[in-house]
């Protein structure tokens, strides 16, 4: 009788162990699906976040100070700056084309209008090349204007170590 328990006791303790593998490897598998799922989501996480963190190269170009500044002061008008008339010859017309044009900056303190009346001969040097630069088909229309602002406030911040241009804004601009 012992021999029969102890054969009755084999085949259904082996039988046993073959039903609990598969639910094992089921857990393990399930397990190791949540695992790489939630590193996966980390990463995804991770490189969102950094997406949205400035990187080095907005952070030279001055884009990322500029696009915050503008957010928080679009009404604001800080100190203007007068600079004093331009007038120089168009690109590609031959000395037949002539831009006038009146500007005032504003600047965002009181040290940066200072250090502007200082560099004023850079300031109006490196204008100067700007504008002479422009054709007149890229100073005669809305969008060749915001353009020209542009490149002349990013142009001029580059040099600038005090405080930054917030805006150009031409009070005269004449052309033939």
């Amino acid at each position: 009788m012992a021999e029969e328990n102890a054969a009755q006791s084999t085949p259904e303790s082996s039988g046993g162990g073959k039903g609990q593998k598969p639910t094992l490897f089921i857990i393990l598998a399930i397990f190791n699906m949540l695992v790489v799922g939630g590193v996966a989501a980390m990463l995804f996480l991770n490189k969102q976040q950094k997406a949205a963190e400035p990187n080095i190269d907005d952070v030279i170009k001055g884009e990322y100070e500029t696009q915050q500044e503008e957010l928080l002061n679009e009404d604001y008008i800080g100190k203007l700056i007068p600079l004093e008339t331009f007038l120089v010859n168009l690109s590609g017309s031959r000395g037949r084309k002539l831009a006038k044009v009146n500007m005032e900056i504003e600047v965002n303190n009181d040290e940066v209008q200072e250090e502007i009346e200082k560099l004023k001969p850079k300031i109006r040097d490196v204008i100067i090349i700007i504008l002479s630069s422009k054709s007149y088909a890229q100073v005669s229309t809305k969008e060749g204007k915001d353009s020209l602002r542009d490149e002349i406030r990013d142009k001029v911040n580059l040099f600038l170590t005090k405080g930054r241009i917030q805006r150009v804004y031409f009070t005269e601009f004449i052309y033939n």
